[in-house]
């Protein structure tokens, strides 16, 4: 079962302006905006998909790509499918918490009776599930995990100790939920008869609370469970609650890695659920079986790495014998491995200079398997597919940019979403092997209007470090640009362990407002250093337990290759970043301040002592096991280093990145007497939006970049 959620897509109407150039207002008018097709999936049948429309999901025909009527009419924000198509649950209205999780309120509709009924009495809830039979929902409210039985309407809880900040059931706590990647906990056995799930103690994790000001006389406060680097985690456990009995046993994992579990995973056979686990230092993973009979836990095998694993987006995927792929980069790129039932390797599936970027599925019938590799380049992202028993492979979308696929349920048709650095979004209908079936939905109006405005294209290159490695960069040049004037360098970056903003693929996010830039006379530039991903594991992983130490190094060394360029002006280089890239910036600004002017850092850390326990001590280990690693990197142990005009910008409510790191690296410059300028934006989260927020924030930094670059 997949969910899919709506985007609205619709252009706000354009306001007319005298110039023919980008500007911040066309920007957040929406007049730039793409067309998408929102909630792509395919029906059992093979034959048809669906997709979200505004009058509701739409069914359409692979072969003829017509359109053959709705399935549910309405307006809705997601919607899920039970196993066997006769179900679908319905998100009618949701309140969001963090980045993954929200409330939402449902209804499950039979699409054979039409009859609706609403889950949960029709009060909030999360992460509701279908069981496998389609016969009952499992949800989660006010940390208790419960189902709800679709025939009779009653509701079961299955667990009645969860309280806030205290005891979670089957559910993500903050540091799981944002560094595993997901919120849901829990998994039914594919027989409906039992469910496997997380128990998370966190009444021992500090505590972080944020005051929120709002329009009330007095600011209120928000308070959740923040595990900081070297500080406690929620105690965890994996309990089976059997639906024949009512009872719940916890699971002996004692016997193997058990400090996390990160993902509790369905199995092709009826009575069994994986867990995969890890210890505090996340260098190796248990792939563990679970009898949902007996409560019996095995151990498939142990995946390791002398530095660290991915554990936040494991590929596992169980083929119909119960033997499975696994992903691994334990050749130096991701490749996908081939198992038995029982643990033993089969054979590596995949392999070359290039990595697996994402698993599509697999189709029982040809033996193919289907992925998106970078085995055209790390730049770009392209679909192929491989035969698992002769290792012969066929690429079947474009050769370039940035290309995904959904795919039908028996392979014979996909949708293709692609794109370049020049060329939006175009969705193509394709058949099996690749092959044109029907354009769908392109955005040439929405690049037509760019070119109106003289959009220029991205250039990609490499530059070389220190170190001898050749780094993806590209760059915008102002629309006439002449290469016998030197302009100012803008450069952006993020830099985090495994990121891209190299990539050959449509932008839309800071792209149109570089672009404008451009247009005001400056070189936009971006450059991929060390610590980046998809060129390898020694690539990406060079700057374990020294994060920030040369990705710092490749950005100064970027930045006086580019200052040696004699278009470039070499006293008027600045740097943005947001985030990690705020805190690549904030390093720039100090240790390399006799090469960096100006510097903008939005939502930065500026002490990995300060970030949370799953996320830093994966790359860094914990502060009592390596303080250098974190002290020696730490922009505060450099304020007096600052020479530059630098603007630091932060939300006060940002639950990720405290608004206290931006608060200590202030002291840092203020106590050496150092000017700078800051903003802070009232209740504001990490993502600083919401209202007018964003055109004022951009329009701030903005004219900070001409004022001082």
């Amino acid at each position: 079962m997949k969910k899919f959620i709506l985007t609205l897509t619709i252009a706000a109407a354009f306001q007319s302006v005298a110039a023919q150039e980008i500007t911040l207002d066309k920007i957040y008018s929406g007049y730039y905006r793409g067309r998408g097709i929102a909630g792509i999936t395919s029906m059992k049948n093979g034959e048809n998909y669906l997709v979200i429309e505004q009058g509701g999901i739409a069914k359409y025909s692979y072969k003829t790509s017509q359109k053959e009527g709705n399935i549910v009419d309405g307006q809705f924000e997601s919607y899920e499918f039970s196993d066997d198509e006769s179900k679908i649950l319905l998100l009618k209205e949701s309140e969001p918490i963090y980045r993954h999780s929200f409330l939402g309120k449902f209804d499950v509709k039979d699409l054979k009776s039409g009859k609706t009924i609403a889950l949960n009495e029709g009060k909030f809830v999360q992460e509701p599930r279908f069981s496998p039979d389609a016969t009952k929902v499992a949800f989660i409210a006010e940390n208790n995990l419960f189902y709800q039985d679709l025939n009779s309407g009653k509701i079961t809880q299955i667990t009645t100790d969860g309280k806030k900040n205290s005891i979670i059931n089957g559910l993500a706590d903050w540091v799981y939920e944002e560094e595993f990647g997901h919120a849901r906990q829990y998994e039914w056995t594919k027989n409906s008869d039992a469910i496997v799930f997380v128990k998370s103690d966190e009444s021992e994790v500090p505590e972080i609370y944020i005051p929120i000001y709002g329009k009330t006389l007095y600011p209120s406060e928000m308070r959740y469970k923040y595990p900081k680097a070297g500080e406690k985690n929620s105690k965890v456990s994996a309990q089976l609650y059997r639906l024949d009995n009512a009872k719940t046993i916890s699971l002996n994992l004692s016997s193997f890695k058990n400090y996390y579990i990160p993902n509790v995973i369905q199995t092709a056979k009826a009575d069994e659920i994986v867990l995969i686990t890890s210890e505090r230092i996340q260098n190796a993973s248990d792939v563990l079986k679970v009898n949902t009979k007996t409560g019996n836990v095995q151990k498939l095998f142990t995946e390791t790495d002398d530095k660290w694993i991915d554990t936040d987006s494991p590929t596992l995927e169980f083929l119909e014998d119960d033997s499975f792929l696994w992903g691994s980069e334990r050749d130096g790129n991701r490749h996908l491995y081939w198992y038995d039932k029982d643990g033993k390797l089969k054979k590596q599936v995949t392999k070359g200079n290039w990595e697996v970027t994402d698993y599509y599925g697999f189709n029982p019938k040809t033996k193919e398997i289907y992925v998106q590799t970078t085995e055209k380049g790390s730049i770009n992202k392209v679909v192929s597919k491989v035969n698992i028993e002769n290792w012969k492979s066929q690429l079947i979308s474009n050769a370039e940019g940035n290309n995904s696929a959904s795919f039908s349920k028996n392979y014979n048709y996909f949708i293709e979403t692609s794109s370049t650095a020049s060329k939006p979004y175009t969705f193509v209908l394709k058949d099996g092997n690749g092959k044109i079936v029907k354009e769908l939905q392109n955005n040439d109006a929405q690049l037509q209007k760019l070119k109106a405005d003289n959009f220029t294209e991205k250039e990609f290159f490499t530059i070389p470090n220190e170190a001898g490695d050749q780094m993806n960069a590209w760059i915008i040049k102002p629309k006439n640009f002449d290469k016998n004037k030197k302009y100012p360098l803008f450069m952006y970056q993020y830099s985090g362990p495994g990121s891209q903003q190299v990539a050959n693929s449509w932008d839309n996010g800071n792209a149109l407002w570089f672009e404008m830039l451009a247009q005001k006379g400056y070189i936009i530039a971006c450059v991929d250093g060390r610590g980046t991903g998809y060129k390898g594991s020694k690539f990406k992983k060079v700057t374990y337990m020294n994060l920030g130490k040369y990705e710092i190094e490749d950005q100064i060394a970027a930045a006086k290759w580019f200052g040696n360029q004699s278009y470039i002006d070499k006293s008027r280089i600045g740097m943005f970043g947001w985030s990690f890239g705020g805190y690549m910036t904030s390093l720039a600004m100090t240790k390399g301040a006799d090469v960096f002017k100006m510097g903008i850092a939005v939502a930065p850390v500026t002490n990995w002592r300060y970030y949370d326990s799953v996320y830093t001590e994966r790359f860094l280990r914990t502060p009592q096991e390596n303080p250098d690693g974190y002290d020696k990197n730490s922009p505060t142990e450099y304020a007096n280093l600052l020479k530059g005009k630098f603007l630091l910008i932060h939300g006060t409510a940002d639950d990720n990145v405290h608004f206290q790191n931006s608060m200590e690296f202030s002291e840092a410059l203020i106590q050496n007497r150092k000017q700078f300028d800051f903003m802070a934006y009232p209740d504001k989260n990490h993502g600083i939006y919401g209202g007018q927020t964003r055109p004022q924030l951009y329009q701030k930094m903005t004219d900070f970049i001409l004022e001082n670059l």
